[in-house]
């Protein structure tokens, strides 16, 4: 059964810059050795938190998104990883020219809102959204309390498909969040 130290030790000979090939490898499937990624963003190896940041961006370099699951990946092993809401978290939130909205994530990953890197909006029970940005390979980034006020600053309406909805620019992709009619119902998020 590996653990952290085989995980590492696969990755010695990974390319220092740039996102390792993680959707080329296929390597056996080795279970669950004990890997969560709680909500609030900690990562976690058999229940006590994972304290260098160095091996939190290492290991969220290698993470991957099956159809059913979460996954550490390395050229020779596979292991779950146990994901409460969404992997990555963004933190900040950067406006560049023609609006174009670019988050940072806990592990220091940029991704610019457009089609291919969505937002979407999540209703929560409380009546109020969550809102996500997609980052890579179906890993999603859940905005901070923070960066969704920030972005609840920049919403506009427009109408789509006749009916007015309250949403974001960034760049000339729009992402609407609800109903322009819906908001004395709802808390925006």
């Amino acid at each position: 059964m590996p653990d952290l130290s085989t995980i590492t030790a696969a990755l010695g000979g990974a390319p220092a810059k740039g996102l390792p090939p993680v959707h080329l490898w296929n390597p056996p499937y080795c279970g669950d050795i004990g890997l969560r990624i709680a909500a609030d963003g900690t990562w976690f190896y058999q229940n006590s938190p994972i304290g260098r940041p160095a091996m939190v961006r290492l290991f969220a370099s290698i993470l991957r998104k099956d159809a059913d699951r979460h996954v550490l990946v390395t050229p020779v092993e596979m292991v779950l990883v146990e994901v409460e809401d969404a992997p990555f978290l963004a933190v900040e939130l950067q406006v560049a020219a023609g609006q174009r909205l670019s988050f940072r994530t806990n592990v220091e990953d940029w991704t610019t809102a457009s089609p291919e890197h969505p937002l979407r909006f999540e209703p929560e029970s409380t009546g109020g959204l969550r809102p996500y940005v997609l980052v890579r390979g179906g890993l999603w980034a859940k905005l901070t309390r923070a960066v969704a006020l920030e972005l609840i600053e920049r919403t506009e309406t427009r109408m789509i498909e006749g009916r007015e909805m309250i949403g974001v620019f960034s760049g000339p992709a729009f992402f609407p969040m609800m109903p322009a009619d819906a908001v004395g119902d709802h808390h925006r998020p």
